[in-house]
């Protein structure tokens, strides 16, 4: 296995560039997307300096600087520019909402935006652009969109002969650019799957440890040889650091593509690109596979799969392919990897072991007789949480332990999710998983979308509802189902919503509280 080595993982984003570019070489192609753009290392270390130099003119200095973007090249040199001029990012899930976007800037404090024209026209977010440069996210300070057409209009030949004067010396002479590795690199978003972001704030190091984790938790069955393809948004933590800083440090080619749910056209991009790794979601594995022809997946030797529990309807969709589904597990806070299966040591119906440097602890929970809540510490874990009550003020963890909320068991160090802690009801004095029901509809409809919400029940405490996109669920049946599995029947729910589909994120998690929202609007009609 290759060594992780902490003390290694001190320095920045941008040192750990130029660190690959060292072993890899300059004029290897490094970065790339679906529209033809091919970046060298030397050329992308060019273009974040003279990119980095321009963004930090014109923002405050210390202010943290919102990016708006796709999975696209100009992101990456955005937030890699900017970081080797020391300044943080915020990366925005343009996705989310009015609502879940405005409280986002107000946490973060954030009051520049940059983003493009081409991707707002494309994507058709004007009227939220403007909603957004209406609103106050303090007392007299509105947020200020900056469009990088905008910027690069006014990088000049000298701003582009000065970083072409400055590369020899970012290659030799890397601590030229040292900021502290300890210091806010990256603000993301917890994804609302249980209520209102928070901003998790990622130093330098703590990127640059989970992505050299990764890469010795591979234990060499990920190589330089490798090309990556990430259609993973950045927003999301597993699109950032496992989909594309992990590689672009270790010296694998990244393809970007800007949306995961192009399912007809990524099994076609795979076909012409050859990349031989993936990083994926279920929900966006199942759909690549039934949208791809024979063929168009042989390339890829690995999907590496997070997010959410693989199921086993989609582990058959991929049976045929050559590929080996790698399932892991992780959190914002954590960078995000915490897990993950790798050949020679795969646990069926587990996340994998811990990557090097983790370390773990599990917490008794009342009326669990296995089992427990997962705590986590390491270099990975995130310097402290942003929120709303203190707008960009960093609430530092004191101890280094990070409280997962998961419900976990492990054997023989292979970690098996049970559920979320907040995912679990109490039912006449039981603990009952919200997820562990979920699977129970899918043994019976594997090919359909389930999800568990808790409702309060003045009898038992609380009662479950399952929402469901199979059209011909029945209550009967799942009741006979859960018997012939040996499940008692207080597990089964007490009522069943069909709904032509059930709310995603962007980051492909099933949005909680809009599915409980539906729940609670359409019992509150009957």
């Amino acid at each position: 296995m290759p060594a992780f080595l902490p003390a290694a993982c001190q320095i920045t984003l941008f040192q750990a560039l130029i660190e690959a570019r060292k072993v890899h070489g300059g004029g290897r192609v490094i970065l790339s997307d679906a529209e033809g753009t091919q970046l060298t290392y030397d050329q992308l270390i060019l273009s974040c300096l003279v990119l980095g130099r321009r963004l930090t003119k014109t923002g405050v200095s210390g202010k943290t600087t919102a990016l708006m973007l796709p999975n696209v090249p100009g992101l990456v040199i955005a937030a890699l520019g900017l970081n080797a001029f020391g300044e943080p990012c915020a990366l925005l899930n343009y996705t989310a909402g009015l609502r879940n976007l405005m409280s986002a800037l107000k946490t973060g404090n954030l009051g520049r935006v940059v983003t493009s024209r081409r991707f707002i026209e494309k994507a058709n977010l004007g009227e939220l652009v403007d909603q957004l440069s209406a609103t106050d996210i303090a007392p007299g300070q509105r947020v200020s969109f900056e469009y990088l057409e905008d910027v690069r209009k006014q990088i000049s030949w000298g701003d582009k002969l000065r970083g072409t004067l400055t590369l020899p010396f970012v290659r030799n002479f890397p601590s030229l650019f040292a900021g502290r590795s300890d210091e806010l690199a990256v603000l993301l978003f917890t994804s609302g799957t249980e209520g209102v972001p928070k901003g998790v704030a990622l130093t330098n190091a703590n990127i640059v440890a989970n992505a050299r984790q990764i890469f010795a938790h591979a234990d060499g069955h990920l190589k330089p040889t490798d090309t990556v393809l990430n259609p993973l948004p950045m927003f999301h933590s597993f699109g950032l650091t496992a989909g594309t800083l992990m590689p672009l440090f270790n010296g694998m080619p990244v393809i970007l593509y800007p949306s995961p749910l192009h399912y007809r056209e990524i099994p076609k991009l795979i076909r012409e690109a050859r990349p031989t790794v993936l990083f994926a979601t279920d929900t966006f594995m199942a759909g690549y596979a039934k949208a791809a022809k024979p063929g168009d997946l042989d390339s890829l030797r690995f999907v590496v799969a997070g997010a959410e529990r693989v199921k086993d309807a989609t582990r058959a969709l991929w049976a045929g392919a050559k590929a080996v589904v790698l399932e892991g597990y992780g959190a914002t806070e954590c960078a995000p990897v915490i897990a993950v299966n790798v050949p020679g040591a795969i646990k069926p119906g587990s996340v994998g072991r811990a990557l090097p440097g983790i370390g773990t602890k599990l917490v008794p929970v009342e009326g669990l007789s296995d089992g427990g809540r997962l705590l986590v510490k390491g270099p990975n874990v995130m310097a402290g949480y942003i929120v709303a009550r203190a707008p960009g003020v960093i609430e530092r963890i004191t101890d280094g332990w990070h409280d997962t909320g998961d419900i976990v068991t492990v054997e023989d160090g292979f970690i098996t999710i049970r559920g979320r802690a907040k995912r679990f009801a109490k039912l006449a004095g039981e603990m009952v998983s919200l997820a562990a029901v979920e699977s129970l509809a899918a043994g019976l409809w594997p090919s359909s979308n389930h999800v568990v919400v808790a409702l309060p029940d003045p009898k038992k405490g609380e009662q479950l509802i399952l929402v469901t996109d199979h059209p011909d669920a029945e209550k009967e049946v799942l009741l006979a189902y859960a018997k012939s599995q040996g499940f008692p029947e207080l597990w089964v729910p007490r009522a069943i919503l069909i709904v032509n589909s059930i709310p995603m994120l962007g980051s492909g998690k099933t949005d909680l509280p809009a599915t409980l929202e539906m729940v609670r609007q359409t019992r509150a009609m009957l």
